[in-house]
């Protein structure tokens, strides 16, 4: 049973369509990340997951139950991360989970949770005088509340610093090994990178990708970037260059060749450049999820990546 599935999801706002005849499916006990620039659709599909909000057109199924019918049941099987999230300066870290706990009705160890989140020594203490990262995950040991099937986390790293952001991917590895399906939004690719199974990349309210990180990597000219020494290197050159074929951007970068390769082995490319300016060493670079997303988002608006 999938543990998200969308069907023709679509949501206007007046004039304005939010997203777009949405098919995404998000597997049972992965880690999923929901991907696109601001404005793409993000937070309006998760809210039409939750039933916070509800589509103009298509379903919604959440761990095989309709958001729209039985959403309820959706929340109560349900951990949220929201990206506005509030905490009580004068309650103590435990009295927030405690607080969780009661309007769950179950009978969870506040401590417990806290310490699955790492600040269980900071249980008694006001949250008002917690850290940025420490409210996050505040808010996190709520979410786990009743140990839901589905965690949903809507920008989890933003404005952490890199011992937080660490933390808090941990923090997700170690749910989904408990068997918890984890969804969630971000704009942090080395965030999404370390931790995703999957992805899914909306612009515009459409989906315009959805698989591992390596299989976009595949289906793009861009999986590969060649770093070239050559033997002279100057605008003639690289001008040269980027007429190759099988050459699909090239550009000078602090003195060498910065060459993403287009439809050709790589091999092809450096024997040809070798016939253009001699080339005296070469190292291969993966393209990272940011250089992806850049890719994927900008294909549907036109412009040159």
């Amino acid at each position: 049973m999938p543990a998200i599935e969308l069907e023709g999801l679509t949501k206007r706002f007046g004039d304005v369509v939010a997203v777009n005849d949405l098919d995404l499916t998000v597997k049972e006990g992965e880690i999923f990340g929901f991907l696109g620039p601001n404005g793409a659709g993000k937070s309006t599909t998760i809210d039409m997951l939750l039933d916070f909000i509800r589509p103009t057109e298509g379903t919604v199924t959440v761990l095989g139950h309709d958001a729209q019918t039985e959403g309820e049941t959706v929340r109560s099987r349900t951990g949220v991360l929201p990206d506005a999230y509030h905490v009580y300066d004068r309650l103590t870290g435990r009295q927030h989970v405690e607080f969780a706990i009661e309007m769950k009705g179950v009978d969870d160890d506040p401590d417990a949770l806290l310490e699955r989140v790492r600040i269980a020594d900071a249980a008694d203490r006001k949250a008002g005088g917690y850290s940025k990262g420490m409210r996050q995950r505040l808010v996190l040991a709520m979410a786990l509340v009743g140990d839901p099937d589905l965690l949903v986390l809507d920008e989890p790293s933003t404005g952490l610093d890199p011992n937080g952001a660490r933390e808090m991917r941990e923090i997700i590895r170690q749910e989904n090994e408990r068997g918890t399906t984890v969804f969630f939004s971000s704009h942090i690719m080395e965030q999404v990178e370390a931790v995703c199974d999957r992805v899914a990349i909306i612009d515009g309210g459409h989906l315009v990708a959805v698989d591992t990180i390596d299989g976009l990597r595949d289906a793009t000219e861009i999986g590969e970037t060649l770093y070239v020494y050559v033997s002279t290197l100057d605008e003639g050159v690289l001008e040269d260059v980027r007429g190759l074929e099988g050459v699909g951007s090239a550009a000078i970068d602090d003195g060498r060749l910065r060459v993403t390769v287009d439809g050709v082995s790589k091999f092809a490319v450096l024997h040809a450049i070798d016939e253009v300016a001699g080339v005296q060493d070469f190292s291969v670079v993966e393209s990272s999820l940011e250089d992806l997303f850049v890719r994927y988002t900008n294909e549907g608006r036109g412009v040159e990546a």
